[in-house]
This record gives C-alpha cells, sequence and structure tokens, in this order.
C-alpha cells in the first residue's frame, strides 16, 4: 500500500515587478535616512527666494521684464534649482557609493536590473523636487504675493519634463562616474552651468538676444522659458518643450546605455 504526499510548494519566483517594488522601498528607507540630501533639495530653493524677495528692488516692477517684478521671475528660477540640486548633487553620490562599496556588484547577482534602481532613485529624487516646487510657489504666494501659474496645464507639462531631463541629467553622471568623488566633482562642474541656463544670476527673458537664443537650447534654459510662459497665462512654446522633451529623451537613453554594475 502506498502512502500519496502531498507535493511541496516550490518558493515563489521572484518577478522584475516585484523586485522593482522591493528595490523601491528599500531605497525610500534609506532616503529618508539622508537629511542633507533633502535639505539641498528643498532648503536651498527656498532660502534663495526668500533672500531675493526680501529685497526692496526684487519686489517692483521691471520695464525690462515686460513690468514683472523680479521676485515673479525668479520664482520658476527656484523652482529649476531643485531640480538641479536633486539630479546632480544628490542622487549621483548615492548610486556611485553603492557601486564603490561592492553593493552595485551583488546586486546584479540578482534579479534586479540597472533600470529598477536608476528608477527607484528618479522616482524618490522626482517627489523631493516636486515637493520643493510646491514650496517655492506656495512661499512666492503667500511672502510675496507672487501670481500662481495662470495656464496650468502648460505649467504642469513643462514641470514634468523639467523634472525628468533634471533627474535623466544626474542618472548619467551615475552612469559614468566610477567613485564618489567623481560623481560630485561632475555634478559640481555641471551644477554651475546649469544654475546659469536656469537664470539664477540672470533671467533667460532678460538676456541679450543672442545669448538667450544660445540658451534656449540648452534642457534648462528651455525650461525655464517654458515655465515662464505658463506663469504668465500662455501655453509654453512647442520648441521649448520639444527641446526639453528631446533631452529628456537622450540623456535617459544614454544613462541606461551607460550604466554598469561595476
Amino acid at each position: 500500500m502506498t502512502t500519496a504526499t502531498a507535493p511541496t510548494a516550490a518558493p515563489s519566483a521572484v518577478t522584475p515587478r516585484s523586485a522593482r517594488r522591493a528595490v523601491l522601498a528599500a531605497e525610500f528607507r534609506l532616503f529618508l535616512r539622508e537629511p542633507g540630501s533633502l535639505a539641498g533639495i528643498l532648503l536651498f530653493p527656498v532660502v534663495l527666494l526668500v533672500i531675493l524677495g526680501s529685497i526692496p528692488a526684487f519686489r517692483e516692477a521691471d520695464d525690462g521684464l515686460g513690468g514683472l517684478r523680479l521676485v515673479d521671475a525668479y520664482v520658476p528660477v527656484t523652482v529649476l534649482l531643485g531640480m538641479i540640486a536633486g539630479g546632480l548633487q544628490s542622487m549621483p553620490p548615492i548610486i556611485t557609493g553603492y557601486r564603490e562599496r561592492g553593493i552595485l556588484r551583488r546586486m546584479s547577482t540578482t534579479p534586479v536590473r540597472p533600470s529598477a534602481l536608476l528608477g527607484a532613485q528618479m522616482s524618490l529624487h522626482g517627489v523631493a523636487v516636486l515637493v520643493s516646487a510646491a514650496l517655492c510657489l506656495g512661499i512666492g504666494r503667500l511672502a510675496f504675493d507672487v501670481a500662481l501659474p495662470r495656464q496650468l496645464g502648460g505649467y504642469l507639462i513643462a514641470l514634468a519634463l523639467a523634472v525628468v531631463v533634471a533627474l535623466a541629467l544626474g542618472a548619467v553622471v551615475c552612469a559614468r562616474a566610477g567613485t564618489t568623488k567623481i560623481a560630485s566633482a561632475i555634478g559640481t562642474v555641471v551644477f554651475f552651468p546649469s544654475m546659469f541656463t536656469a537664470g539664477v544670476w540672470l533671467p533667460v527673458q532678460s538676456m541679450p538676444d543672442a545669448l538667450a537664443r544660445i540658451v534656449e537650447v540648452t534642457p534648462f534654459g528651455a525650461a525655464a522659458q517654458a515655465l515662464n510662459q505658463a506663469a504668465a497665462g500662455h501655453w509654453p512654446g512647442t520648441v521649448h518643450l520639444l527641446v526639453v522633451a528631446a533631452w529628456a529623451v537622450g540623456l535617459s537613453a544614454a544613462a541606461a546605455r551607460w550604466f554598469r554594475w561595476e
């Protein structure tokens, strides 16, 4: 007489989707333990806006800006600054730190793919920079009477594209830099030109025509113009949106192609 035995249930396979969820959950917990990164994304743009808005001359109408005040022009700039800080100053040292400590090499033996790790970091930093943007818009409105974007739909589209392009640029740094020091150095080198094209030292709409045309083919120069147009109540220029979108696609493809575990 034979006794039938129930088959032992095989352990459930780890699917790519479950691996992505696990990576996102783990990265979220680690992200909250890095207050320095969050401070750079959330506080730096807000502090700059408060300082600039506290200058009396920045609260006076400027004929060169079509009657706008400088503080009005600088709100979109500070919105972009949070994105630039997140993409170039916060994200690259985290991933290259994993690479230096051999964490990425160990992850390469699991079902986790490079896109899962990059996607998790871009998602978390994306949320942080959107919170930073909301803070800048809110403080600009409450503290300095800066009007909220009048063309909300166009503003949200330009904002989303700008977030993607900033984080894609950071992902390229993550992909190419072998160490944290190199990532920080590259991020710093790219950070200052990015701030210039975003209009930190001179709003794009105040630049000489020749310089403005050059700046508008850069990702943050085009994003600044798109945000300015939407804030004023106009639909962002198609060319500006296409420039930002093209940069976002190109940088994302480059990051995915160049990323290595070691």
